[in-house]
């Protein structure tokens, strides 16, 4: 099993800055790709970003490409989310998940383990 424990989420004026972090649990972090997902009341769970086990690659949705940036730190089995530009468009349940394979990283059909997911709330 690997627990993930997503954290930073908050209240943030249009414009401004959240770094979400996601920590997990054992020492086996480096063998998941790691990715975020959000969703919004009432709308589906969307793909936000996605990065490979290595870190060699990372994926961006359109909506975020430009203003999001996904990093992750192995020896910390960690994994970050830096969030600048937000729009209240942006505002949405947050959740990492990991995935024990590199493919397909941009659906969420490969991810095995979800966190419980922060909450992104984003005014104007």
């Amino acid at each position: 099993q690997v627990q993930l424990e997503e954290s930073g989420g908050g209240l943030v004026q249009a414009g401004g800055s959240l770094r979400l972090s996601c920590a997990a649990s054992g020492r086996t972090f480096s063998y998941y790709a790691m990715g975020w997902f959000r969703q919004a009341p009432g709308k589906e769970r969307e793909f936000v970003t996605a990065i490979t086990t290595s870190g060699s690659s990372t994926y961006y949705a359109g909506s975020v490409k430009g203003r999001f940036t996904i990093s992750r730190d192995n020896a910390k089995n960690t994994m970050y989310l830096q969030m600048n530009s937000l729009k209240p468009e942006d505002t949405a349940v947050y959740y990492c998940a990991a995935s024990p394979y590199d493919s397909s990283l941009t659906t969420g059909l490969n991810y095995r383990y979800w966190g419980q997911g922060t909450q992104v709330t984003v005014s104007s």
